[in-house]
């Protein structure tokens, strides 16, 4: 036979196959391509020399259609599986968030429990160091009076001696 120049729309239309499928066996075949005038690409092909058989339309489509099925089984399993674990995530979280909370009021309880013991702690310094001023105070005291003692005694002495001399 001889060498025909058809679009891809006729080129289908021979082969019994869909445009697409015509242009895909053009270039899967490397067959000669050029522009009409009307800006639609144009095949130089000799029909005897290619020997392609269609598939029928209905077996490819319902694999495909199985194979998405399964697929859209699958990828919903898995979405299912993904959310469980999400919620446990999100317990997880909900759990270490309340726990959170927990430790930052004990630790401001202790903060403010510190800062108590330390004014406390200065209130009793201050007090211990009056106690101590008192204590210096106090045993200056008890030496006055024992050397007033002292010297009263000294003096009853010097009286009877005086007395009895």
């Amino acid at each position: 036979m001889s060498v025909e120049t058809l679009t891809y729309d006729a080129l289908g239309a021979r082969l019994n196959i869909s445009p697409v499928a015509a242009r895909s066996l053009a270039r899967r075949l490397r067959l000669p391509r050029s522009l009409s005038d009307d800006g639609k690409a144009l095949v130089s092909v000799d029909l005897a020399e290619i020997r392609h058989t269609p598939q029928p339309p209905g077996r490819r489509q319902a694999g495909a259609v199985a194979q998405l099925t399964a697929k859209i089984v699958a990828l919903q399993a898995d979405i299912v599986h993904l959310e469980a674990m999400a919620a446990g995530h999100r317990a997880d979280f909900e759990r270490e968030r309340e726990r959170a909370e927990r430790l930052v009021t004990e630790l401001l309880q202790a903060a403010a429990e510190t800062t108590a013991a330390r004014e406390a702690a200065a209130r009793l310094e201050g007090e211990v160091a009056v106690l101590r001023a008192r204590a210096r105070t106090d045993s200056s005291i008890d030496k006055t009076e024992r050397r007033l003692g002292q010297l009263a005694a000294t003096l009853v002495e010097s009286d009877r001696k005086a007395a009895r001399g």
